[in-house]
């Protein structure tokens, strides 16, 4: 059975820094691809990154400033790392995989991480 299970999140005063974690198991990250996601409440998902089977990444352009996504073949995990945090961040981040990045449909999800940005 496949399952993603992301941590890292929490509060973080502005310009702050976290490294978010997703840990997979049922599959594995030289087979799938992992995308990280946001959605916060009454917004619509938000892809922010991903990262494919050869290690190629991809970003939203808007984003790509301050999110950084990474992968440990070895640990079945991937990262995102998120810098210089603002109020606007608050939400919660998801991890997904799927065969390709095409974060219109990815096939499994986490179960999600809440980040706060917040004095």
């Amino acid at each position: 059975q496949v399952h993603l299970v992301e941590s890292g999140g929490g509060l973080v005063q502005p310009g702050g820094s976290l490294r978010l974690s997703c840990v997979a198991s049922g599959l594995s990250l030289d087979a799938y691809s992992i995308g990280w996601f946001r959605q916060a409440p009454g917004k619509e998902r938000e892809g922010i990154a991903c990262i494919s089977t050869t290690g190629m990444t991809h970003y939203a352009e808007s984003l790509r400033v301050r999110f950084t996504i990474s992968k440990d073949n070895a640990k079945n995990a991937a990262y995102l790392h998120a810098n210089n945090l603002t109020p606007g961040d608050t939400a919660i981040y998801y991890c997904a995989a799927d065969d390709l990045c095409r974060p219109e449909r990815m096939a499994y999800w986490g179960q999600g991480t809440q980040v706060t940005v917040s004095s």
